[in-house]
């Protein structure tokens, strides 16, 4: 007899069972032919409960979490009928993330740098079973950033978990700051928010996890500071957890910057969309002859410039710059590069390394071919600029503008630019942002090497 199950039940189409069976952990709105109460008791499902998702036979394809108020119904975190989805299940998820971490990290970092488990994502949302939860490590600090309803409830069993894994494992948490401030939480009803996770409020640690979890965890102080210096391949960067891009900082591109290190010796380097001058440090740090940045926030290159000056990269011994900071739109920056001998050599050119790091160009599918129309001017304006022996170093980070499209968008600048390229290197996103296959949201950041021949 089969044994009668204590969660909400939510009957799919055939079309939300294939996609389930295809790996992918979305149910959507209108693949919602109905829902019925627990078989156990009868009880209904809330905003944010866990529930079953069957098909019309009655066939059980998975638990997970539901959004009454958004387009994605359903967010499946288990496929396994015998777990239980308590404080234990959650603790097991949390120790598989972080041994992922150490196990394709742990060994990477540079000699003498730190560890690169330092500043990694500990949780990456659906690929580590997380949905709707991102969650940054920044040395002694996570950044936690909840975008459904089913994690914004989950937060007083995560949240301790997430410390005390850690400290178990000797790595110190000081505190929890939570950028919940994207306008996505609308979609999910949910307020926007920042600020430090408040360990001492009544109900911030859930009653089941306080039996596994150290008193010290319980009894975290609340940080009064929102900055944070860290540490990414030897370079320290200051960094404004509460005012930043994203969660502060952009994880993803830490071992593609060092690949730009390994070519950057002796170049004149243009770091374009420069942000906090990840990339740009990285070169000067790694023996680059001149490294301009340049970013259309004025924040950022004040930020850039600052962490220059922290590192002791921005002059030389003798005081000749190694470093400048300009802030322009890229996409008219280049053109009046290639076009003003002057503002070239002003700026530090002729450069011979050009590193292309665009925020996402498109976030839907509807503006893909606009997407690629950007993404081919500006990989176009950056080969007119290279000498032939150049390097070109490009990335796309929307998921949306897939691998394919962003080597035909490549392709058809060097056919416009008259260039042809040599490939050096093809690489993606850090391992601690895990490609989930089945999963196509999880691949979103593609990014090649290029010498100009």
């Amino acid at each position: 007899m089969r044994q009668l199950r204590p969660f909400p039940q939510v009957i799919v189409t055939k079309k939300a069972v294939r996609a389930l069976n295809g790996g992918h952990p979305w149910v959507f709105e209108g693949e919602v032919l109905r829902m019925e109460g627990a078989p156990t008791d009868g009880r209904e499902a809330q905003n944010g409960d866990v529930v079953d998702v069957m098909d019309e036979k009655g066939g059980y394809h998975g638990t997970g979490l539901i959004s009454l108020l958004s387009k994605i119904r359903v967010r499946v975190v288990s496929r396994n009928a015998n777990d239980r989805f308590d404080a234990a299940f959650w603790q097991r998820k949390v120790q598989w993330a972080w041994e992922h971490r150490k196990v394709t990290m742990g060994s990477l970092a540079l000699p003498g740098c730190e560890p690169d488990t330092n500043c990694c994502r500990v949780i990456f949302s659906e690929a580590d079973g997380f949905p709707g939860l991102v969650v940054d490590r920044y040395e002694d600090v996570l950044v936690a950033q909840v975008g459904t309803v089913g994690m914004q409830r989950l937060r007083p069993v995560i949240f301790p978990l997430l410390v005390d894994v850690l400290a178990a494992d000797g790595q110190s948490i000081r505190g929890i700051y939570q950028r919940n401030d994207s306008p996505a939480r609308a979609k999910e009803g949910l307020p926007l928010q920042k600020g430090y996770y408040d360990f001492s409020a009544p109900g911030a640690v859930a009653a089941e996890v306080r039996q596994l979890v150290s008193p010290a965890v319980c009894g975290l102080a609340t940080p009064d500071s929102a900055r944070v210096l860290a540490h990414e391949n030897g370079i320290a960067f200051d960094l404004d957890l509460e005012n930043s891009q994203k969660t502060g900082f952009f994880l993803d591109q830490k071992y593609n910057r060092r690949a730009v290190q390994h070519i950057a010796r002796g170049r004149r380097v243009l770091d374009c969309f420069c942000h906090v001058g990840p990339f740009g440090l990285g070169a000067a740090r790694a023996g680059a002859e001149f490294v301009r940045c340049v970013d259309v926030s004025q924040t950022a290159i004040d930020l850039a410039r600052e962490n220059a000056r922290l590192n002791g990269l921005d002059v030389a011994p003798d005081g000749t710059p190694r470093m400048g900071f300009t802030c322009a739109n890229v996409l008219e920056y280049l053109p009046r590069l290639r076009e003003d001998r002057q503002l070239m050599q002003g700026e530090g050119g002729p450069f011979d390394l050009v590193v292309l790091d665009p925020p996402a160009f498109t976030k839907s599918r509807g503006t893909v071919r606009n997407a690629a129309h950007g993404y081919r001017e500006i990989n176009y304006e950056a080969m007119r600029l290279l000498p032939r022996g150049g390097y070109l170093a490009t990335c796309s980070c929307s998921h949306f503008m897939t691998r394919d499209l962003l080597a035909k968008a490549i392709a058809d600048a060097a056919h416009k630019a008259n260039v042809q390229l040599m490939q050096v290197e093809e690489r993606q996103q850090a391992p601690d942002h895990p490609i989930l296959w089945g999963v196509p949201e999880t691949h979103y950041l593609d990014f090649f090497i290029f010498r100009v021949v």
